[in-house]
């Protein structure tokens, strides 16, 4: 472990698996006390478990992060086991691609509520806890789709859309009670839940328009979120840092 979060803690939503695990697992490396977040807390126990293993500490919080008062409970639950809270990783996110004619009401708010709603509430719950010893990071999983128009996804493109927006409105509010507040624009990275929606021929196709030629990792993103949650990044706030090899710029 190098500690470049020993003594903090934090809570990382949809940590199960992906991207939100290996974000877990590093914070926990650099000495951070981790409180895993997911639907049921029973699918947090094995990103608990790899922690543990590694000789880190976290705990299982099971949460709907789209409820407001359960992911504020589990903030708090949060400060009180390990004493603080520096660090709000807001990474869940439901997701359903298909046309616009087939959206439903069903399907707009679970996402809506899972990728726009709990951001809002983490934002708000966490501010004043981390106020209480100092300050601290938000970091919020956006998507390089806000900069992109992608058919048969229009909500998620909007739903990211807004949190780049509302990341640079929060970081302008809390600045000055100490709470920085940025985000991460990944692409498509290859993780088992992508692989469930996109397509492999797909997968390709993101792959051959990405200047580096390869998806991104959960590492990729993990690396960038300790980034964001470390002092090495103490004057960096309402950010939107893209992650994507290049994608991006080569729609241009």
């Amino acid at each position: 472990m190098s500690g470049r979060l020993s003594g903090r803690s934090a809570l990382v939503t949809g940590a199960s698996r992906g991207l939100g695990r290996a974000t877990a697992e590093l914070l926990a490396a650099e000495g951070c006390a981790v409180a895993v977040v997911d639907l049921k807390a029973h699918w947090a126990e094995a990103t608990v478990e790899a922690i543990r293993s590694a000789g880190g500490q976290a705990v299982a919080i099971g949460a709907d992060v789209s409820d407001r008062a359960a992911l504020g409970d589990a903030l708090e639950a949060t400060a009180a086991r390990f004493g603080r809270l520096d660090v709000l990783v807001n990474n869940a996110m439901w997701n359903r691609y298909e046309p616009v004619a087939a959206i439903t009401e069903e399907t707009m708010d679970r996402m809506l509520g899972v990728g726009f709603k709990a951001v809002v509430w983490g934002i708000q719950a966490a501010a004043p806890i981390m106020q209480r010893t100092g300050g601290g990071s938000i970091v919020n999983i956006a998507s390089v789709s806000a900069l992109l128009g992608i058919p048969n996804a229009l909500l998620y493109c909007g739903v990211k859309a807004a949190v780049a927006g509302l990341t640079r409105s929060a970081a302008a509010e809390l600045g000055a009670v100490g709470v920085r507040v940025n985000a991460i624009a990944p692409s498509t990275v290859d993780t088992e839940g992508v692989r469930a929606v996109v397509s492999a021929e797909k997968m390709q196709s993101r792959i051959d328009q990405t200047p580096m030629r390869r998806l991104g990792t959960p590492d990729d993103i993990a690396r960038a979120v300790r980034y964001l949650a470390c002092e090495d990044s103490s004057f960096v706030t309402g950010q939107v840092l893209t992650v994507d090899g290049g994608l991006a710029t080569s729609f241009a």
